[in-house]
């Protein structure tokens, strides 16, 4: 009994040897790790997405609002980043909501920045500017974007309706092409064959 549990110790020994020897392999290697400002405004955009009171980052909308809203792949919209090797400085514009204590989602803002920021890259976030650029009512809000998405969904049916009605036409004049094409190549062989047939032969 007492030789399994010493088998097991020099088990859990060597590999805790293994480990550290590891580590210290890999914290030799030479290299950096940078980050693009697209990630990081990215993470912030994704975080914002759910503040309550924040109803856009000017220019993207956030798909929490209303099962219509577009544009929510581009929620690095309205974010300007400055990423050094170890900090980041945030510049927001924002859309909030009517008679939400704009200081309070201000400091809210800042609270979820820093946190998502921290926690996914260890980069300090040194800065946090916010620019309010509008204030609307949740239905004013929803009502511009769905109209947006409207526009937007109008312009898609129609460039794909002008799409089909070209292919249609293309798929036609080349059926119309095919005939005559068939027809001309129909009356070549028609010649050749009569040429042919009155020629004499050269070898015999």
């Amino acid at each position: 009994m007492s030789n399994e549990k010493n088998v097991n110790t020099t088990n859990v020994n060597t590999t805790n040897v293994d480990k550290q020897e590891a580590t210290k392999k890999v914290d030799a290697v030479k290299g950096e790790l940078t980050y693009e400002d697209k990630v990081i405004q990215k993470i912030i955009g994704l975080s914002l997405e759910k503040v309550d009171g924040l109803l856009a980052v000017d220019g993207g909308f956030f798909s929490n609002l209303a099962d219509k809203i577009v544009n929510t792949d581009n929620v690095a919209n309205g974010v300007n980043v400055e990423v050094g090797k170890e900090q980041v400085a945030v510049d927001l514009n924002v859309v909030v909501e009517y008679q939400k204590n704009v200081p309070d989602l201000y400091k809210h803002i800042k609270e979820v920045v820093v946190s998502q920021v921290s926690k996914i890259t260890d980069l300090e976030v040194v800065e946090v500017n916010v620019n309010v650029v509008d204030i609307k009512t949740k239905e004013q809000h929803e009502a511009d974007s769905v109209s947006l998405q409207d526009r937007v969904t109008g312009v898609v049916e129609s460039t794909g309706e002008f799409a089909s009605e070209q292919f249609e036409n293309v798929k036609t004049g080349l059926g119309n092409g095919f005939s005559a094409v068939k027809e001309k190549v129909e009356e070549g062989v028609e010649a050749v064959t009569d040429s042919s047939s009155n020629e004499k032969p050269r070898v015999h």
